[in-house]
């Protein structure tokens, strides 16, 4: 097993079941919504994180990582790769154990900066495509 897919597994399988997604709003239509779909199917608690802080699929939603008033284990990053970097910042400043940026996410620095503060990291891939990859 390559090193990325032994990443993938222990994130999903091992980091915990807390996600913050940034970017999940209840815009049915936008990918996040539906992915966070998978990832409670798969077990997992889904926050909402969107400047709306809005509820969805009956879990609060906050404004920014920093509102959350409990840990989070993943910060699933669905913004665009500009905005990336600041969010890893931010789940590095939370305490979380893992950032994932979904397809399409890259920064390269952000992922340099993650992983030396000790926190797992995947890139340009989709939880949603990986659990059933994954068995």
């Amino acid at each position: 097993m390559d090193n990325e897919t032994e990443t993938i597994r222990r994130i999903l399988r091992e980091t915990g079941d807390t996600w913050a997604v940034v970017g999940l709003s209840a815009n049915r239509s936008r990918a996040a919504y539906g992915v966070a779909e998978v990832l409670q199917r798969f077990g997992k608690r889904v926050v909402p994180v969107h400047p709306k802080a809005e509820a969805v699929h009956g879990e609060q939603g906050y404004a920014s990582l920093e509102e959350i008033p409990f840990p989070v284990d993943v910060v699933d990053v669905f913004v665009n790769s500009e905005l990336a970097g600041g969010v890893a910042d931010e789940a590095v400043a939370v305490g979380a154990k893992a950032v994932w940026f979904q397809l399409g996410v890259v920064d390269e620095e952000a992922y340099g900066r993650t992983r030396a503060a000790g926190l797992e990291m995947v890139m340009d891939r989709c939880p949603a495509i990986e659990i059933p990859r994954l068995g």
